[in-house]
């Protein structure tokens, strides 16, 4: 089974910048993607960015030019920088995992973290 904790929300002005950290824990497994979404209150949750194990990123249009998601392998780590911010981008930030054991990798699992909460707001 394999774990992600994500770090790095807050309370941050309009203009401003965070950097968000996602941790992928466990054992035997392998990391065949990474993603951010983020969910809104009152609205669906949605795709902000992704990252597979070789570098290839996607970014929903509200956030490209300001975003930028990056990976490191070695520690099953990914992060997204938020530049720029906007009070619309005020959300709880969610990581996914798509893993797979070593063993076994063409069985594709998926394990959501808890949430970090981003506030832009003046």
């Amino acid at each position: 089974q394999v774990q992600v904790v994500e770090s790095g929300g807050g309370l941050v002005l309009p203009g401003g910048s965070l950097r968000l950290s996602c941790v992928a824990s466990g054992s035997n497994f392998v990391i065949n993607a990474m993603g951010w979404y983020r969910q809104a209150p009152g609205k669906q949750r949605e795709l902000v960015a992704t990252i597979t194990s070789r570098g290839t990123t996607t970014y929903a249009d509200s956030v490209k030019g300001r975003f930028t998601i990056s990976g490191d392998n070695d520690v099953n780590t990914v992060y997204l920088q938020l530049n720029n911010l906007k009070p619309e981008d005020t959300a709880v930030y969610t990581c996914n995992a798509d893993w797979s054991y070593a063993s076994s990798p063409w069985a594709q699992y998926f394990y959501w973290g808890q949430g970090t909460q981003v506030t832009v707001s003046s």
